[in-house]
């Protein structure tokens, strides 16, 4: 059976240091970390990780290693270009729409987040995946990270 690849955004990460998020964000990253699932980010991430406090950044040296790490390329900077052309969201807030485009453009499995007013948000996802489609795209799965972490029922 094919492994779910999901693109984890920044938020994700520091939710393991964050008490509504902590235990949630924790139970995927260790998902990641036993194989249940692969764990995927970009180069946007990396950078948004090495500018959060010292905590955040040691607990995800332990585990990165493990990650697929994308990298920018012309397609997702054009892709991101339009959703903000569209006004899905604002200049200000470029790397959501590049978290995003790798994740369509990577065609990975879902995208997870904690950011529910730029990204797991049901007016923006329909008018990120109507991008998509108008571009040749295929839709995008976009959850928190509650909603997508195998239960031990």
């Amino acid at each position: 059976m094919k492994k779910t690849k999901i693109y984890l955004d920044t938020s994700v990460i520091g939710g393991c240091f964050d008490e509504e998020f902590s235990e949630d964000s924790i139970h995927l990253i260790e998902q990641i970390i036993t194989g249940d699932r692969i764990g995927v980010i970009s180069d946007i991430t990396e950078n948004e990780v090495s500018k959060a406090p010292a905590k955040v950044r040691d607990h995800f040296d332990s585990y990165k290693q493990i990650l697929e790490i994308l990298k920018t390329n012309s397609q997702v900077e054009d892709l991101a270009g339009i959703y903000l052309k569209e006004k899905i969201v604002n200049e200000k807030f470029r790397n959501d729409c590049l978290h995003i485009a790798y994740s369509t453009v990577f065609q990975i499995d879902l995208l997870v987040s904690w950011n529910f007013r730029h990204i797991v948000n049901y007016d923006k996802i329909i008018r990120f995946n109507s991008v998509n489609l108008k571009n040749g795209y295929q839709p995008l799965q976009i959850y928190s990270p509650r909603e997508v972490i195998k239960q031990n029922d």
